[in-house]
């Protein structure tokens, strides 16, 4: 059965990915490593993994599988789980696609070494109510077409 799972660390769409899933009845996975407010609702489950680099991650990567959805921000994360199946989805409702990651892998490294050597000093635009609108619909379409398609 199709479960969604969050990076929910930064995240700025857990309460529209919560609605998404309460709607199709999905169970949904807050992952953090601390600092979450408890959610009440019996499809919900709220994860808190020790404090340190890619714990989170790797809590998701372990579990995510076919017909999975994977919500986050970070590009590794998406490709670990395209690798095991699962969908991906960034949190401005971009989808992560076996032919796009390769690059975004690579821009992502790119932008690492352009703050690195001094050549770039800031991030992308700020989250805009664009960016949480293309979400919902990217989720939405994500979740039907996961529970059409057997795992």
């Amino acid at each position: 059965m199709t479960e969604i799972y969050v990076d929910a660390d930064a995240c700025p769409v857990k309460d529209e990915a919560i609605r998404v899933a309460e709607r199709h009845g999905l169970i949904i996975h807050i992952v953090s490593n601390g600092g979450m407010r408890p959610v009440r609702h019996p499809l919900v489950r709220v994860v808190v993994v020790p404090q340190g680099p890619d714990v989170a991650d790797d809590w998701i990567a372990e579990r995510a599988g076919p017909g999975d959805i994977v919500v986050t921000g970070d590009i590794p994360l998406a490709s670990r789980a395209l690798a095991a199946g699962a969908a991906a989805l960034g949190h401005d409702g971009r989808a992560f696609t076996k032919d796009s990651i390769g690059m975004a892998l690579a821009m992502r490294d790119l932008m690492r070494e352009l703050r690195e050597t001094g050549q770039s000093k800031g991030g992308g635009p700020a989250f805009s109510k664009g960016d949480r609108s293309r979400f919902l619909s990217a989720l939405e379409t994500a979740v039907q077409s996961a529970l059409r398609s057997p795992p």
